[in-house]
């Protein structure tokens, strides 16, 4: 059923109808086109075409490791203890910054990649290699990226990243183009629409307004940069600005027709779907790389030279590496960690039936500060070797996991204003795995701010207290089912409610909690 302005043709990904929301409804945006193939897998190869799957998956790990890499030029900032001042301070705060506004300038790229590739359902060996030109263009940004970091009151790194987002935007407009001119290769409901001109010329539209204000930022970097860097912000919340002057817009002059020929797809609509599917792949990415940085980081500083093995520990390689032992042990804090994050996506992704626009910008900024995570082992790393600033070390790496699970809480919390079209059923509001979804998500918020907040009158114990959160967490996971369970028993207790019975309508609505 079409949706009111929707044109005939037009795909209406992830629009529920009243009448077929349902805990056993098919959720379309799972499966939208040019996400993975419909068909046999050597279908329409012998006329050139082939199903996006395979180009998808690479470019979605492409841009995951590019945006996590962004994090290198800040960890890797030498600075010996006797530096540590408030200029120092300064200097990271803005490597920083500038660190998360390109990581999410990097994700807005590849939101739109995936919004592209949801209206071009097959591939060429022309499209192919255009989105080949464009994922190399983005494997630049990291060199840019350390200029601006490295130089950050010289206009050229902040020219070169703006040049870099101007041409993939340009690479993308000539893929929308391409496209439209061989509609055998769009979407089958729009191939087969009246409307392919207007509906070029509005993702054309999208497509160009960020490259258009980063070109703007560019010209403003060569006499005043800081205007740049607002410029290159607004890409990133461009959409959210624009849906919240509508909302005005309708405030003050009362709600418009819709055009006779509005779309459904690359709006600033914030419950537009997005790509599940690729959302999870590339959220898996980032947390690949951020457990790989890691381990390089162990490779590389804490292998002792030969020499200092025979000289200074008369040959024993455990007297040697016993001196590493800290940064053993911020590693693997570090590591459960970021699998802990990753358990706490998944789990929270198992329950979700459909991403939107606002959950996808959430989930955005929940990877930017897993991607700093690297970040907080080189602070806890370095607690033997610069003890009287272990508390600022303690409060970043706190800071650092408070937001990055913060923000999976808030995708939840998203998810559940509109739970019919977001949710599975057990999940939603008085679901059998409503609960233990809440406290397994409330986990690591709650660990660290109580670690963070004992540091303030605690300072002389925030290394014990920082380990001692580290190795209480993946114990709370174990047993937070058990804990919830045993909760709500005694809630039911209190209540005197009976108990739920297995394979009943209560595994899926518990009575504990009343129906919205």
């Amino acid at each position: 059923m079409a949706s009111p302005g929707h044109a005939p043709g037009l795909p209406w990904r992830g629009v529920h109808s009243p009448t077929m929301s349902g805990p056993q409804t098919p959720e379309p945006a799972r499966r939208t086109q040019g996400d993975y193939p419909t068909g046999t897998g050597g279908e329409d190869t012998a006329d050139g075409i082939q199903h996006s799957q395979r180009m998808l998956s690479f470019s979605d790990a492409l841009l995951s490791i590019i945006a996590t890499v962004m994090i290198l030029p800040v960890t890797h900032t030498e600075i010996s203890p006797e530096q540590f001042d408030k200029s120092i301070q300064r200097l990271l705060a803005t490597r920083i910054a500038v660190y998360l506004m390109t990581f999410l300038i990097v994700t807005v790229a590849w939101a739109a990649h995936t919004r592209l590739f949801q209206v071009v359902g097959k591939i060429d060996d022309t499209l192919a290699l255009l989105n080949l030109a464009c994922m190399m263009t983005i494997t630049f940004l990291p060199f840019t990226f350390s200029l601006m970091v490295t130089f950050p009151e010289v206009p050229l790194g902040i020219f070169l990243f703006c040049m870099c987002v101007i041409a993939i935007g340009a690479v993308q407009a000539l893929i929308v183009v391409y496209a439209f001119h061989f509609p055998h290769l769009l979407n089958p409901q729009i191939e087969s629409s009246t409307h392919r001109t207007l509906y070029r010329q509005h993702i054309l539209g999208i497509v160009l307004r960020g490259p258009a204000l980063c070109f703007a930022a560019a010209g403003f970097s060569l006499f005043f940069y800081p205007l740049s860097y607002l410029l290159m912000a607004t890409v990133i919340f461009l959409p959210y600005v624009s849906k919240a002057c509508s909302w005005c817009k309708g405030r003050l002059v009362g709600p418009q027709e819709p055009p006779a020929h509005s779309v459904e797809f690359f709006t600033f609509d914030l419950h537009e779907p997005l790509s599940k599917e690729r959302v999870e792949a590339f959220s898996d990415g980032v947390y690949a790389i951020v457990a790989t940085l890691l381990i390089l980081d162990i490779c590389e500083d804490n292998i002792p030279d030969s020499k200092d093995v025979k000289e200074k520990f008369h040959g024993s390689l455990v007297a040697a590496l016993s001196v590493y032992g800290p940064h053993f042990l911020a590693y693997f804090g570090s590591f459960a960690t970021v699998g802990l994050l990753w358990f706490a996506h998944h789990s929270l992704f198992l329950h979700i039936r459909k991403a939107t626009q606002s959950m996808g910008l959430l989930n955005t900024l929940s990877l930017a500060f897993v991607g700093g995570l690297p970040l907080a082992y080189q602070q806890t790393s370095a607690f033997a070797q610069q003890p009287h600033d272990e508390l600022e070390s303690v409060r970043v790496s706190c800071a650092i996991i408070f937001f990055a699970s913060i923000f999976q809480f808030a995708i939840w919390t998203t998810a559940l204003l509109h739970e019919e079209e977001t949710l599975q059923p057990s999940a939603r509001f008085g679901g059998r795995e409503h609960a233990f979804m809440f406290a397994k998500l409330a986990l690591y918020p709650c660990a660290s701010l109580l670690a963070f907040a004992s540091t303030c009158f605690l300072s002389r114990f925030s290394t014990a207290i920082f380990h001692l959160t580290q190795i209480a967490v993946p114990f709370g996971f174990l047993l937070l089912r058990l804990l919830v369970r045993l909760a709500l028993a005694l809630l039911r207790a209190l209540r005197g409610l009976p108990l739920p019975a297995p394979g009943g309508q209560d595994d899926v609505r518990s009575p504990l909690l009343p129906s919205p």
